[in-house]
């Protein structure tokens, strides 16, 4: 089973953001982040998922995802992401990355925990520092799904 920590922060709603995701699979580890200079935390909540999952190249996994955004664990555990879809996202905000969600969580068995953020679980307090760092940084990317749907 891989396990996966994952968090999203934004400096302003929208404004500055990054993602932080921790892959933990037998003895390895992999830490993935990025961060964009306009974008929303629920954007780069579910972005941390996504890149988590692109990372495992290997389909048909068992992967338990632990994540602190009730908006992605409760959209998927409550199955409201197959209503959305079934109509078409109407009303929805980021389709782009829901639809890319989707496409990846059918390529495996996931099962999401929601977990309290800043509880001193050690790997959701890593997560939060590299999606922190890289809110906070200079290289910052531009969040095309956001800036071509809401600009």
């Amino acid at each position: 089973m891989i396990i996966m920590y994952t968090d999203g922060a934004s400096r302003g709603n929208p404004g500055r953001g990054g993602y932080g995701t921790v892959l933990l699979y037998k003895n390895h580890r992999k830490e993935l982040s990025a961060g964009f200079r306009k974008t929303t935390n629920n954007r780069m909540e579910l972005m941390a998922v996504i890149v988590g999952l692109e990372a495992i190249k290997k389909p048909g996994m068992h992967i338990k995802v632990f994540s602190d955004s009730k908006y992605v664990v409760d959209a998927v555990s409550r199955g409201w992401i197959w209503t959305w879809e079934r109509k078409k996202f109407k009303d929805k905000k980021n389709v782009d990355l829901w639809q890319r969600f989707i496409e990846l969580y059918k390529q495996h068995t996931i099962e999401f925990s929601w977990i309290k953020g800043h509880s001193g679980i050690l790997e959701n307090e890593r997560c939060d520092e590299l999606a922190v760092s890289q809110a906070d940084g200079h290289h910052l990317m531009i969040d095309e799904g956001y800036e071509n749907e809401y600009d």
